[in-house]
């Protein structure tokens, strides 16, 4: 570390004209980020800085018009460093961990390391960015994801409460199998032969109230989301699947946003992790199970989307997949395979999916343009 920062004051004094290419790799971190420069194919040195987006820009703004591209990985801190250099005027890219090239055999690993390696790989043109949403597209994602996780949270308490009556021998009230409002009220009526049983009980049920509560309140504010003029259009477009409503529209559009960005269908079923694994070798091609990259949970939508209005005849509207997934899904669905028939349907979802990013990129040309 300190050896790192003794070679790195050597080189402040290098002088750096718009002739040079400089290329940055940064490993961030909460409290401290690593930096390291490459000038021309060879490496200057290695830095670490405090982790904060104006110190960053500060070093950086000493390369001049010499510094071509930096770059740091996606992580927990987010995309504001990001926003900020670019906003400086810095041409800086997130890139996506999983995409980036491991050599083989290699167990050594640093912050100091990682970043001598986005950076030679950056200068390779080795390295696969990721879109960089702005604040208010990261804040209408979180929203969404919030939803996701108050969902998870009451379904671990509806467990934990049915965990509960079967431990210690109580009856579970009709309707609680769907969780209606009758059977949380009788539970909450039961009676409990030992007063601390009850008293459990009585704060496992506050606990389902309160997560109630906060879905609730989620919702609201997707339902306000939902009517604002920047989302309106895309949602009504995305409704008018049959089968989508505004919780699997409002997060196609914010996990989806900028559809412009796509330019094929493919490349929407490699993000939503509905394009399958591929092995091809001289004539013999084969195709495995699901990719599964992107949200997991946007993919479940879509699927669960596609189990409401499965296809039953070829053409339809636009949007909808084409004759061939359907034929497909109808024909193996009569066959009676099971297994066939999840990859007939994933080709509708994937078709489905596709389709509709389709009309909503539409949509925008149309808003941009005017026609």
């Amino acid at each position: 570390m300190r050896k790192g920062n003794k070679k790195s004051a050597k080189g402040k004094g290098v002088v750096v004209t718009a002739a040079d290419r400089v290329f940055v790799g940064l490993d961030v971190h909460k409290r401290q980020i690593h930096a390291a420069v490459r000038m021309n194919g060879q490496e200057v040195g290695t830095h670490v800085l405090p982790a904060r987006p104006a110190a960053v820009a500060k070093f950086l703004a000493r390369y001049g018009a010499g510094l071509k591209h930096g770059v740091y990985e996606a992580g927990p801190t987010g995309y504001g460093l990001a926003r900020h250099l670019r906003s400086a005027g810095v041409a800086v890219d997130v890139i996506a961990p999983s995409k980036t090239p491991q050599a083989p055999g290699d167990g050594a690993k640093s912050d100091r390391l990682d970043c001598r390696d986005l950076a030679r790989l950056d200068e390779a043109g080795l390295l696969r960015p990721v879109a960089v949403p702005t604040e208010e597209e990261e804040a209408d994602r979180q929203v969404i994801r919030l939803r996701d996780q108050a969902v998870q949270n009451r379904r671990r308490v509806r467990q934990r409460i049915k965990s509960f009556l079967l431990m210690h021998s109580l009856p579970e009230p009709r309707g609680l199998e769907h969780w209606s409002a009758a059977g949380v009220t009788t539970l909450g009526a039961m009676e409990v032969r030992n007063g601390r049983l009850r008293f459990c009980l009585d704060v496992l049920l506050e606990e389902l109230a309160n997560a109630d509560e906060t879905v609730a309140k989620i919702d609201h504010e997707m339902k306000q989301m939902a009517e604002e003029p920047r989302h309106a259009a895309a949602v009504k477009t995305l409704t008018d699947h049959v089968g989508v409503g505004r919780t699997t529209a409002l997060p196609f559009e914010t996990e989806m946003y900028r559809p412009e960005r796509f330019s094929n269908e493919r490349q929407v079923s490699a993000m939503l992790g509905l394009a399958p694994r591929v092995r091809q070798s001289g004539e013999r091609q084969r195709e495995g199970p699901l990719l599964k990259a992107g949200r997991g949970r946007l993919r479940t939508l879509l699927v669960e989307a596609a189990w409401v209005s499965p296809p039953t005849r070829p053409g339809g509207p636009e949007g909808v997949p084409a004759a061939g997934a359907e034929h497909r899904l109808a024909t193996e669905g009569d066959r009676g395979d099971g297994a066939a028939f999840g990859v007939g349907f994933v080709a509708w979802t994937r078709k489905g999916a596709g389709g509709g990013l389709n009309r909503r990129r539409r949509e925008a040309t149309r808003t941009t343009t005017g026609r």
